[in-house]
């Protein structure tokens, strides 16, 4: 399960990739809030750009995840926010930490300068999410499937000449 990218404990490039993005995105917007200026079309336009790879990322892991889910019990906590046992720390505090980062830089600028598009900051955290997706599809720790019992069949026995149940209860 692990690539060459990936060491183990770690979350690689996928780490980097997400506080790289984490970083220009907190940048672009806390400018664009202090000045207000042409700058806040760049920090919209970065914030558009992080959501729409965020739902990329997050599809990407959704189909890994149905995937693997075939062995594995796969939970959305686990998946997308590495919740219990599917990570090591180090990999929790690196992906958790990029996504509360986006979280908060989202909500404060957003708050800061309200009706702006410095709004569309409160998308990104998107990002962080199919980024924690990604990660946990590919390499978390999840327990072998359980498997449920067949489910029984009701089959309702109709005699010659009888209604059928539905009709009969309505008089």
């Amino acid at each position: 399960m692990i690539d060459a990218m990936h060491e183990a404990g770690t979350p690689g490039l996928l780490g980097r990739l997400d506080w790289i993005a984490t970083s220009i995105f907190a940048a672009t917007a806390v400018l664009a809030a202090a000045l207000l200026g042409p700058c806040r079309y760049v920090a919209g336009v970065v914030a558009g750009v992080l959501f729409v790879a965020g739902i990329g990322l997050f599809v990407w892991s959704y189909a890994l995840a149905v995937q693997r889910s075939r062995t594995h019990e796969m939970g959305v906590g686990g998946l997308y926010f590495l919740a219990g046992s599917t990570a090591p720390g180090p990999v929790k505090r690196q992906l958790n930490g990029a996504l509360a980062a986006q979280l908060v830089v989202g909500l404060a600028t957003a708050g800061w300068r309200p009706y702006t598009s410095l709004a569309l900051g409160t998308l990104v955290p998107m990002f962080g999410i199919g980024v924690n997706g990604l990660w946990s599809a590919r390499h978390g720790q999840f327990g072998p499937r359980i498997a449920t019992p067949a489910r029984r069949r009701r089959r309702d026995v109709t005699h010659e000449g009888a209604e059928m149940d539905q009709n009969a209860r309505h008089g």
